[in-house]
């Protein structure tokens, strides 16, 4: 019946070409315009929203949702001036003018620096507003509380571009001045705006790059131009989807660069299959020996017929593979933090737009260019390059790279499972000291102008600083003073600050030994503070809190998460092959896989190796949602590739090969498009390595090492040479549940 579907899809397609080729220009065309200009101007990249992750209804997110309820204060811009004498009289009458001009900006509530107290530098309130080393000020500018945004807006830009001039002005009367601008709402433009350039990078190197790959693959720019187009449009239809999702739901910043990329990837690979596949079933029925079919004209229905014959065999493989990533995907939806549950959302509906251009406009593309697909493209008759197509290009001979391969596994099974085993196990072993990070302004690059700006505040300005850890507290301010000299006996703890008084609340700003905010230190003092038993309720805020309260929530939904996707991967697989065994191999090598992957991830980004060759300064640890993230897409991924191999060497065993002919065979035919594909997407996602946010480099770095790991070791080594051990059993099945197959199979 599911076979029925798809050629039923294939034949609709196949007699309406040119109107799925149209409908699909339009989508493409809406979902760039949607993207790129919005709705009401407001455009996908200015809706994003960007900050420590949180998880609804934990403490730290309540600590923060009374903070941001209670502060009656606007937003801020900040100037850090260097190499200036504060005391320096000179400069009073350049600070004089900036401060009146600032002031008359409608929204400006109050501009102050040390210069503008009474005895200038020498006041004591002065203190917090100069530089420790005494080369420096703060000059701030705070708006009203409760602007409507475009007033706001309007006032932060004026404000910036007057405090950008004023380093320049000082320079008159110090010749050493500098200065840099900084706040809150230029910190969020500047990761807003790395997502959006990361985005563009990423594409302009996984695009080329890949088009080259199925350049050597197809042996032409024809039949590799299918899949490349197909992913265009995807691109468009991701964009306009995450365009919609953000009216729903907030939208990190990494989500679109994530999401897109990994729909750029699967409809590149998905179409690379239908695309393949095609050639392999038309070059039969259009022999170019001369003889009588290859005199046949377009009409005698050679294309329509192998495109039902891909449609009932690749297209079934594209849909059941895209079922299984988004299983996994999905699986992020039972988390509560509400990034993964926006990355699980935003995820599953990019591969339902992968797969539809894959099932609907590549193989529309397919129809109109029919004969063409099978002959011998322009760049086959260049000498030079005739000879590197002939051993890329697809081919129809049941013997080659991949067969030998097998052949080899086959003979030495065990030794090749204890190898790969052995090698799995020495990348997954830096796992054992993984530590866990909900990282904000350290994820900009070091030359961002907002990472130098609160650097230069914390080495500087202390005072100016926040406090690592923020305590809540709803009573008085003298209970809660007296209450906060007790924190200050608490290991761990170096400062306490004076109690401020907030609405109804009492903030208290503590200050860890180490100036680490989202180290061990820190979160020792936030469980300290937690156990802590006052006669009056408290919250802990800041990013060790949101650390604490993120790794709680992961671990508390996990087991439900990963059961979830377990038994739906388990019974997805034994619909596919009827078997027990094969499921829970995949499942178990998928696991290794991606155990090993994120050792790496470790061993680079944590502990900091090939920092200098990948451009980022570790934080010390890995970001806590990347890790889910990993894992989930990681997986999806694992089994996309699982599925390629098991659906070949299912249809081979069906048509009466032995275990081990099947195996081989199989893995002859589907080796180079497998790898192919992994090459493919190991590309986009290593393009994610040439941006420079730092959580996007680690997830594109983890996605490509996980790809690259499993279309090599694990799906090239690990699975044939288990699959030979097991023999006949991977086809074992107990008679009920052979029964229940014989009823719900999914096959050819």
């Amino acid at each position: 019946m599911l076979t029925t579907v798809f050629e039923s899809l294939g034949r609709r397609v196949a007699h309406h070409p040119r109107l799925t080729v149209i409908v699909w220009l339009v989508i493409t065309a809406l979902g760039f315009s949607l993207a790129i200009f919005g709705v009401h101007g407001e455009n996908l990249f200015e809706r994003l929203t960007t900050g420590e992750p949180a998880v609804p209804g934990s403490e730290s997110d309540a600590a923060n949702s009374i903070l941001r309820d209670n502060d009656d204060r606007g937003q801020s811009l900040s100037l850090v001036v260097s190499g200036v004498d504060p005391a320096d009289p000179a400069i009073l009458p350049v600070l004089a003018g900036a401060r009146t001009e600032l002031a008359e900006i409608d929204g400006v509530a109050s501009v102050i620096d040390p210069s503008a107290l009474p005895d200038g530098a020498a006041n004591p309130a002065a203190a917090p507003l100069i530089a420790q080393d005494g080369n420096g000020f703060l000059l701030v500018v705070e708006l009203e509380p409760r602007l409507d945004e475009a007033t706001e807006d309007a006032a932060l830009t004026q404000v910036q571009n007057v405090l950008e001039t004023i380093p320049g002005e000082l320079r008159t009367v110090a010749p050493d001045a500098t200065g840099i601008v900084g706040g809150a709402p230029l910190i969020y433009d500047a990761i807003t705006s790395q997502v959006e350039k990361d985005l563009a990078t990423g594409e302009a190197v996984a695009l080329p790059v890949a088009l080259l790959i199925m350049v050597l693959v197809f042996g032409g720019f024809l039949a590799a131009a299918m899949p490349m187009v197909g992913a265009i449009a995807s691109i468009a239809g991701g964009l306009a989807a995450l365009l919609g999702f953000s009216y729903l739901m907030d939208l990190d910043s990494s989500v679109v660069n994530v999401v897109t990329l990994l729909g750029l990837g699967l409809s590149i690979d998905y179409g690379l299959l239908i695309v393949s596949r095609f050639r392999e079933e038309l070059h039969p029925l259009v022999d170019d020996d001369g003889g009588e079919r290859a005199r046949r004209r377009r009409g005698d229905g050679a294309v329509t017929t192998a495109l039902l014959r891909t449609m009932s065999t690749a297209g079934r493989t594209v849909a059941f593979s895209a079922l299984t990533v988004a299983i996994s995907i999905a699986g992020l939806l039972v988390f509560q933090p509400a990034i993964l549950r926006a990355f699980g959302a935003a995820g599953v509906a990019i591969i339902l737009v992968a797969v539809a251009t894959a099932l609907t406009l590549v193989p529309a593309l397919l129809v109109l260019l029919g004969r063409r697909m099978v002959r011998p493209g322009l760049m086959s008759r260049i000498p030079g390059l005739r000879h590197l197509l002939t051993r890329t290009a697809d081919v129809q001979s049941e013997e080659g790279v991949f067969s030998r391969l097998a052949a080899r596994v086959q003979r030495h099974p065990w030794w090749v499972v204890a190898a790969t085993l052995a090698l799995l196990g020495a990348l997954a072993s830096p796992l054992a000291h993984i530590e866990l990070r909900n990282s904000t302004v350290q994820l900009l690059p070091q030359d961002s102008t907002q990472r130098e700006y609160l650097q230069a505040i914390a080495e500087n300005y202390p005072a100016a600083s926040s406090a690592a850890v923020t305590v809540i507290a709803e009573t008085s301010l003298e209970e809660a003073t007296a209450w906060a000299a007790e924190l200050t006996g608490l290991d761990d703890v170096a400062a306490v600050d004076t109690p401020a008084p907030m609405g109804p609340y009492v903030v208290i700003g503590v200050r860890p030994d180490s100036t680490d905010a989202g180290g061990t230190e820190a979160q020792a003092v936030v469980r300290e503070i937690r156990d802590l038993d006052p006669p009056f309720s408290t919250w802990v805020a800041g990013q060790a809190a949101g650390q604490i309260d993120f790794t709680q929530a992961l671990g508390d939904r996990a087991p439900w998460a990963i059961g979830i996707v377990t038994i739906a991967t388990l019974v997805l697989l034994f619909l596919m092959t009827g078997s027990v065994a094969i499921p829970i191999k995949a499942l178990l090598t998928n696991v290794l896989s991606i155990a090993a992957s994120l050792g790496v991830l470790v061993w680079v980004f944590q502990d900091g190796h090939l920092s200098g060759v990948l451009g980022f300064t570790s934080t010390g640890g890995i970001e806590t949602y990347v890790v889910a993230l990993v894992i989930a897409f990681a997986f999806g991924l694992a089994m996309d590739y699982e599925v390629f191999l098991l659906s070949r060497i299912k249809e081979l065993h069906d048509s009466g090969l032995s275990n081990d002919d099947a195996v081989r065979l199989g893995l002859q035919r589907s080796g180079r498009i497998i790898t192919s594909a992994a090459a493919i997407i190991v590309v986009v996602f290593a393009g994610f390595v040439f941006g420079k946010l730092l959580v996007i480099k680690e997830v594109g770095f983890a996605l490509a090492v996980a790809v690259l790991i499993d279309a090599t070791i694990v799906r090239m080594l690990l699975v044939p040479a288990t699959m030979t051990i097991l023999g006949d059993v991977n086809w074992w099945a107990p008679g009920w549940l052979r029964r229940v197959y014989d009823r719900a199979a999914i096959t050819h």
